[in-house]
């Protein structure tokens, strides 16, 4: 019972820290309220991502997956691009996490081995994890960010005038392939069992 409170407990601990100093940001520093939120919704990121990766339920991993996307939305949505928080939030949560959760319920066997094949690669998997971090790091403080006065807001309409008009190509080459990846999804679960391959 305890170890499975273990990744709770940890996740709790990460947003516990990361919420205390948007804390600390309002009351103490005198930060307005877009900076505190931007925290909060990194802790909630956080905490639910880390949730994803240690919990052993793989469906409330998936849920864990759907709140972590959904606090990555808010975090578009305050940084000035409200037309990828939408996207994110139909794209993600609304297509492909519910997917993943689908086909989550409708493979899952009983038979199962116990131990699985990604339970076995928690060592190289969290060695890569910090090496990635580390080279964010270091990316992050190389970079000029240039401080701006003010915050940008990218305007909807002007995102849709410089994707229908300069990658209008590109967009509709996407399309025809998700069009043919929903063919070839929808040809692969009409297939008869024991027919040909």
């Amino acid at each position: 019972m305890l170890a499975k409170l273990v990744p709770i407990l940890i996740a709790l601990v990460i947003m516990g820290a990361v919420l205390s100093v948007a804390a600390l940001m309002l009351i103490v520093l005198g930060q307005d309220w877009d900076d505190a939120l931007l925290w909060i919704l990194s802790a909630v990121m956080l905490g639910s991502g880390l949730l994803v990766v240690t919990m052993r339920d793989i469906i409330r991993c998936g849920l864990a997956m759907i709140v972590c996307f959904l606090a990555l939305a808010g975090i578009y949505v305050l940084m000035g691009a409200p037309l990828l928080g939408a996207a994110q939030v139909i794209v993600y949560i609304g297509a492909i996490s519910v997917l993943i959760l689908f086909a989550i319920m409708l493979t899952q066997t009983k038979d199962a081995p116990s131990r699985l094949v990604f339970q076995t690669q928690a060592v190289p998997a969290a060695i890569a994890a910090v090496v990635v971090a580390i080279l964010i790091a270091l990316a992050v403080v190389a970079t000029d960010w240039g401080e701006l006065t003010e915050r940008v807001r990218l305007a909807t309409d002007r995102m849709s005038e410089v994707l229908f008009e300069q990658f209008v190509f590109p967009f509709e080459i996407v399309s025809v392939l998700l069009l043919a990846a929903v063919i070839g999804g929808v040809f692969l679960a009409k297939r008869e069992p024991g027919g040909p391959p």
